[in-house]
């Protein structure tokens, strides 16, 4: 008889043996469990967005449209007159060009200044701390207290602004720097751009760390002076950060109303009256509640469109440098 051999090849294949997955104590997420855990993260924030935002918001559209005078229960209905008042009231556009007056330099300036104090102290490597607590220490400061120091400064016989022009020998150039309608607004946003230069620095400072210098010391190599070292290498890579220190201050330039408040009220002769203080004065000292909210309205919807183009623009240039 002739055994048949088999070959590997014709054997019978056997049942290849899964091994099984053992199961983890931690038990599996499903879908419903994280749309419960996600509402449970969001509410909170909801919440507080409704009491503090929406509902406020609302309220105020409310007394936008009627006329109350904090006491009447049932104020009347007036629609649009609040708003067709302020568009016709010459109050309102002299405060205006005060707030245009106060965004421009009062963004400009320290923009400026705080970068190039950034500049400066981005080389110093011991000592660089006592600097940015120097420079970062008037912005911490209440703003009631700046605003009560520097009134002593710009006191007109006793103060430090004229005791020192004296003795320089300009004595000319003494005045009461808040009581003359001429330089009290300038004086006043000469506080805020020294209370603010801090904060610019501070974060100009933090944004330079992540420059890149071997960009900058062949640049310099090359033969290109600070100017175009700063324009054409050190600003586009600090562009996103320049531009959200740029919103910050510009939109502070529409609400403004505590210095001024503290240092001059608004005046002399609504001199340094802008829209926040003219809308508090309203509201609160002539007992007009509707024509201050509507006023105070206008001002979030003026700097609305500012807020919003910049920080698209802050996002675009930030993503482009995230793809480079």
């Amino acid at each position: 008889m002739t055994q048949t051999l088999q070959t590997p090849a014709t054997q019978p294949a056997e049942p290849v043996r899964r091994r099984k997955r053992r199961r983890t104590d931690v038990p599996e997420v499903t879908a419903k469990a994280q749309a419960r855990l996600g509402i449970a993260l969001v509410t909170p924030l909801l919440i507080l967005t409704v009491v503090f935002l929406l509902f406020p918001l609302a309220n105020a559209l409310y007394y936008a449209f009627v006329d109350f005078n904090g006491l009447d229960p049932t104020p009347p209905w007036v629609g649009a007159d609040n708003f067709t008042e302020l568009a016709q009231d010459p109050d309102v556009w002299a405060a205006l060009k005060n707030n245009v007056i106060w965004i421009v330099l009062g963004t400009i300036a320290p923009l400026a200044i705080g970068l190039v104090y950034a500049m400066l102290v981005w080389g110093i490597g011991r000592g660089g701390a006592f600097y940015r607590v120097m420079f970062f220490l008037p912005y911490v400061l209440p703003p009631v207290a700046v605003g009560v120091v520097w009134g002593w400064i710009y006191e007109p016989s006793r103060g430090w602004l004229n005791k020192a022009l004296e003795a320089v020998g300009l004595d000319g150039l003494t005045r009461g720097w808040l009581g003359d309608p001429n330089t009290a607004l300038y004086a006043v946003l000469a506080t805020a751009i020294w209370a603010t230069i801090g904060f610019v620095f501070v974060i100009f400072l933090s944004a330079l760390r992540n420059v890149d210098v071997d960009i900058v010391d062949a640049a310099l190599l090359d033969g290109a002076n600070w100017l175009q070292r700063l324009r054409y290498i050190i600003l586009p890579q600090i562009m996103p950060v320049f531009l959200m220190v740029t919103t910050i201050t510009l939109i502070g330039g529409f609400a403004v109303f505590d210095i001024i408040f503290v240092m001059t009220g608004g005046g002399p002769a609504d001199a340094t009256e802008v829209l926040g203080t003219y809308a508090y004065s309203n509201a609160f000292q002539l007992n007009r509640i509707s024509y201050g909210t509507a006023l105070a309205l206008v001002i979030m919807v003026l700097s609305i469109p500012f807020a919003v183009g910049l920080n698209r623009l802050q996002r675009r240039l930030s993503m482009q440098g995230t793809t480079a």
